[in-house]
């Protein structure tokens, strides 16, 4: 009897294993069948075994089909291996194919649509080729950085048309008539209804990085006019990682038959990103952030505030206790918010109090941790905000202070991302041991803020100088014990 119940047991495990192995070879053919796999990013088990076959038929760039010279420069910008959407996106986008790209930020997405566009002008070289929308600024920049890293053994040549900059000099620079344009769309149409002899009636492709926030910043008619003035008979990219109506609308309006490339299926933030929250009084929030800075010094942070006034408030509030923080936000001079940013990406500043102009494809790679120090009005911003860290395979940590007054923000941003966050680990009592010296901070803080708003009325000279309050110096030698961080170790 012993026997035979073994020898059942014996065939019941192989049975089982039959049907698995089944199972298993139906869901890869499924996905090599599929253009546009819906579920890629949902956390079950299938999704490693998934991933897993997606590697193994396409270990590098070669296999997707971009060129030699191309993945010699991507190994030398150090993209060893493809991340999942340019594993979705680019075989589509070099079939001449119109593609739709949501992932997750930091995945990847500048390199799913430049590597196509660079191939295709290796190709057939031509001026005026592509145009690539941004919503900021600031992540003009950053792409025309990527394009040149990528393109710079074949010689391409870029212009970035951003508002802020001398109307003047990017008009000599695009009357060169560079092969790829990167501009935010209002300063476009300044340039099209204005520049003499700039037009994009040759453009090959179109692209729409954070496609949703373009249109959600009352981009919408800049965008019309532009769709108004560009040929018909073009290929269209559409990325960004969440979707919205208004995105929707453009989709059926300017795509011709597009592939939907999705790595997120739903909105959510990356595996490696530690998540937290802080729920506090309101009015003892800088008390809590300086806390948060000291025990973690050493690390690199980005803190999102809610208004310009607020980011530059804290960041002097931080000086005058010995951190070295900078602000960036929409009210600063162009020249000196991409000066904020390089300090910051040269480690030289360990903090950047930041504004949403900050929140959208911004690539730092030493950002250790987010906090939102003001929580988020819109929900799908929060998503934004902390892909700044953990990043293209890195770890992070994020945390989101809660007032009395944010609860009901609070719970629609875990709704979104369908998770809830724990609690990050405080002490009241160490936290309280800083208000006194964080209240003199304020008050020098709000003196500055005065002194510089006074500044701004003055001759242009001085403006430049106020603009992120790095002249502000003088007041934090006024606040005993010198160095905030030294203090508050040996106080702890």
């Amino acid at each position: 009897m012993a026997d035979q119940r073994e020898a059942s047991v014996d065939q019941e495990k192989k049975n089982t294993k039959t049907v698995e192995k089944e199972n298993n070879t139906q869901k890869t053919e499924e996905k090599n069948n599929s253009l546009t796999p819906e579920d890629d990013s949902n956390t079950t088990d299938n999704e490693t075994q998934d991933d897993t076959n997606t590697e193994e038929t396409h270990k590098s760039f070669r296999d997707l089909g971009v060129t030699e010279v191309l993945c010699e420069a991507c190994d030398l910008l150090g993209w060893k291996k493809p991340t999942k959407i340019q594993i979705e996106a680019i075989p589509v986008a070099l079939e001449g194919r119109d593609v739709i790209g949501l992932a997750e930020t930091g995945s990847g997405k500048t390199g799913a649509f430049a590597l196509p566009i660079l191939q295709c002008l290796l190709a057939s070289a031509q001026r005026l080729h592509s145009l690539i929308l941004t919503p900021t600024r600031e992540l003009a920049f950053q792409i025309a950085e990527q394009f040149d890293a990528l393109g710079s053994s074949i010689g391409v040549k870029t212009a970035v048309v951003v508002g802020g900059i001398d109307m003047m000099s990017q008009a000599l620079v695009l009357a060169k008539k560079p092969h790829v344009v990167i501009a935010t769309p209002g300063r476009l149409i300044d340039h099209l209804e204005n520049t003499k002899g700039f037009n994009l009636r040759a453009l090959k492709y179109l692209v729409m990085d954070e496609a949703d926030r373009i249109l959600n910043m009352d981009f919408e008619s800049e965008v019309d006019k532009i769709l108004k003035v560009i040929p018909r008979d073009r290929r269209t990219f559409l990325f960004s990682a969440t979707m919205t109506k208004k995105v929707q609308k453009l989709q059926r309006a300017a795509l011709q038959d597009p592939v939907k490339c999705t790595v997120s299926s739903k909105y959510a933030t990356v595996d490696k990103l530690q998540q937290y929250y802080i729920f506090i009084p309101s009015k003892y929030k800088d008390c809590y952030l300086v806390s948060i800075l000291n025990e973690l010094a050493g690390n690199s942070f980005m803190v999102f505030c809610g208004t310009c006034n607020n980011a530059q408030r804290v960041a002097l509030l931080l000086r005058n206790l010995g951190i070295t923080a900078i602000p960036l936000h929409g009210q600063m001079s162009q020249n000196k918010r991409l000066g904020a940013l390089n300090k910051f990406k040269s480690k030289s500043r360990s903090v950047l109090l930041a504004t949403d102009v900050a929140s959208r494809g911004l690539d730092i790679p030493h950002v250790d941790c987010v906090i939102n120090f003001d929580i988020p009005t819109h929900s799908k911003d929060y998503i934004h905000r902390v892909g700044r860290t953990a990043r293209a395979g890195r770890s992070g940590k994020s945390i989101t202070f809660v007032t009395q007054y944010d609860v009901e923000l609070f719970q629609r941003i875990e709704a979104l991302i369908g998770k809830k966050l724990p609690a990050f680990p405080t002490q009241e009592e160490e936290v309280m041991m800083l208000l006194e010296r964080v209240s003199e901070a304020q008050r020098f803080a709000r003196i500055e803020m005065k002194e510089s708003s006074e500044k701004r009325k003055r001759p242009k000279a001085d403006e430049d100088a106020a603009d992120d309050g790095e002249q502000s110096s003088g007041v934090r030698k006024k606040i005993k014990g010198g160095s905030f961080r030294g203090r508050a170790k040996r106080g702890r």
